[in-house]
């Protein structure tokens, strides 16, 4: 453990314990190996009280796999389909709604011929059946859209027409609802946030919140602004700049009455990230700092689950089947004697 030190009138050197390195949380890999291939870019979900894995990607040159997967602790996970109906698994949106499981769009055949996006619609109560709810929703097929259930509506927000062979013209920044995954409402044709793919959007604070992202190919750029709104429709910027760097293929959550912000990959140079950045407000962002924390990936799925932050998969160079946790203790915000919480105070 560091320490500090003062110097008194004595000349003596004294330890003086910081407050924030003895309240370091530490993560807990609760399996080194899940039952699942490894894989990023899947879908993921928190429903009747289990663990949920949806497809993914194996490589640029293979089919996604079409795969459901359940597990009640994290460690032990059940298959219960090899060959769900939905294809487009890579990079889809997956939110529970209506007491079901929502799987859309996505990505099907990496840089094979036959490539496609999709603005197809399914739904699950069991993992096992799957129900089309239209096979042409009213925005245009893509991927690595923002998705969210909000207001009693479905959402889904930006996001791009075309993975690996698109462009900027292939980005997107409308917002479309629905009340039953059938029928659609475009609700803004371009939002003030600039066309993204590869963000996070979460519901907090009664807002949905629009988090990073950017572009892949051929043309990189990434963001680090984050937007909010109380009605899907007008958007406020909560910063232009969040101290975390500009980023891709990272996930965001919402635990502890905060919004997260977790590992994803910049470009220039090529880089993973392995931070974990929590914020109320979405202005004030401050680093979690860890002893133990999971290798820096991007693509990987987060959940928030049985009171923990869990972290899952995703490309850690190589493709990982491993999954954390992290508990946060309830009174952990506590604010300290000068208004300032107690694990952001400075160690210096």
């Amino acid at each position: 453990m560091r320490r500090r030190f003062v110097v008194l009138a004595s000349l003596l050197l004294l330890p003086v314990s910081s407050r924030a390195d003895d309240r370091i949380l530490d993560w807990v890999k609760v399996t080194p190996s899940a039952a699942w291939q490894p894989r990023d870019s899947s879908g993921e979900l928190v429903y009747k009280d289990r663990l949920w894995l949806l497809g993914g990607w194996f490589d640029s040159f293979a089919a996604p796999p079409r795969d459901v997967w359940s597990s009640p602790d994290g460690k032990s996970w059940d298959l219960l389909t090899r060959d769900a109906p939905w294809k487009h698994s890579d990079l889809p949106m997956t939110v529970v709604f209506n007491d079901r499981m929502w799987l859309m769009g996505g990505w099907y055949n990496g840089r094979l011929p036959g490539h496609s996006a999709s603005n197809e619609v399914w739904s699950s109560a069991d993992g096992l059946t799957w129900d089309l709810a239209t096979k042409q929703a009213g925005w245009s097929p893509r991927l690595a859209a923002g998705a969210v259930a909000f207001k009693g509506r479905l959402w889904v927000l930006g996001g791009t027409e075309d993975y690996y062979f698109g462009d900027d013209k292939s980005l997107k920044n409308d917002v479309w609802s629905s009340a039953d995954g059938k029928q659609w409402t475009r609700e803004v044709e371009h939002a003030p946030w600039l066309p993204r793919a590869y963000h996070a959007a979460v519901v907090h604070e009664g807002k949905i919140w629009v988090l990073g992202g950017g572009n892949y190919v051929p043309s990189y750029h990434a963001r680090n602004d984050v937007w909010s709104s109380s009605d899907g429709v007008h958007w406020e910027q909560a910063t232009a700049r969040a101290p975390w760097a500009p980023r891709l293929w990272f996930s965001g959550a919402v635990y502890r009455d905060r919004m997260w912000v977790l590992g994803g990959w910049s470009n220039n140079p090529s880089k993973n990230w392995g931070d974990v950045w929590y914020s109320r407000d979405g202005r004030t962002w401050t680093e979690l700092r860890s002893n133990v924390v999971w290798k820096a990936r991007h693509e990987h799925s987060t959940y928030v689950f049985r009171d923990k932050l869990w972290v899952a998969g995703g490309h850690a160079q190589p493709l990982s089947n491993e999954v954390w946790s992290l508990d946060v203790p309830r009174n952990w915000f506590e604010l300290s004697a000068d208004g300032q919480p107690v694990q952001a105070r400075s160690t210096r």
